[in-house]
């Protein structure tokens, strides 16, 4: 069963670009046979200021980064944690490629690892919006402090279950949807099926 093995996780980062930009936070959540059997957040440490948006939209500040984990071993600890789990993620292009720069700069290496992407699902299903608080609103999942780590991980979890469960998401695994009139990401794994998608409106 593709949802016996998962790890859900979620990045609040620095600023857009996976090259350049850094996490700040990390969650991760673990879950076999739809139990969560493991679970990880941290902070990260990060130089510098933070621009000013980032804490707009996370509530992050710069202070608060001071004493985070340091990157590589918050890393490692994820990457332990993963193992040979199924990758899930709202918005995962954004995620796992944050994960395949972050590790190629660390271990140089990248990850194998299937995922499923509950953005694309939803872009595939329902009509805009399609965001993590908008889903988890019409399938009456409660998301409180949208956009730190462990909230939205929770969140995306319940999503995907509920998404499972009106239809089995088997055939949407390594499905990643871009937004056709920007066309092909930078990065995306190479295992990945890529689709163009159209937004629809009501």
């Amino acid at each position: 069963m593709i949802l016996d093995n998962i790890t859900v996780l979620d990045f609040e980062t620095s600023g857009l670009d996976p090259a350049r930009d850094r996490v700040i936070e990390m969650a991760a959540i673990r879950c076999y046979g739809g139990e969560i059997v493991s679970q990880f957040s941290t902070l990260i440490r990060f130089k510098g200021a933070l621009p000013p948006k980032i804490t707009e939209i996370t509530g992050i500040t710069s202070e608060d980064l001071v004493n985070g984990m340091d990157e590589e071993t918050a890393f490692r600890i994820l990457n332990r944690l993963i193992g040979d789990s199924t990758i899930v993620a709202h918005n995962a292009m954004f995620d796992l490629s944050f994960l395949h720069h972050t590790l190629l700069r660390l271990a140089n290496r990248s990850f194998n690892n299937s995922f499923l992407d509950t953005l694309t699902i939803s872009r595939n299903r329902h009509t805009y919006p399609h965001n993590l608080k908008e889903m988890c609103d019409r399938y009456g999942i409660v998301l409180e402090g949208a956009h730190r780590s462990i909230n939205d991980v929770y969140a995306c979890w319940k999503l995907l279950e509920k998404m499972n469960e009106e239809k089995s998401v088997e055939s949407d695994l390594n499905v990643l949807g871009y937004m056709k009139k920007y066309g092909m990401p930078k990065w995306y794994p190479t295992h990945a099926s890529m689709v163009p998608v159209e937004i629809k409106y009501a």
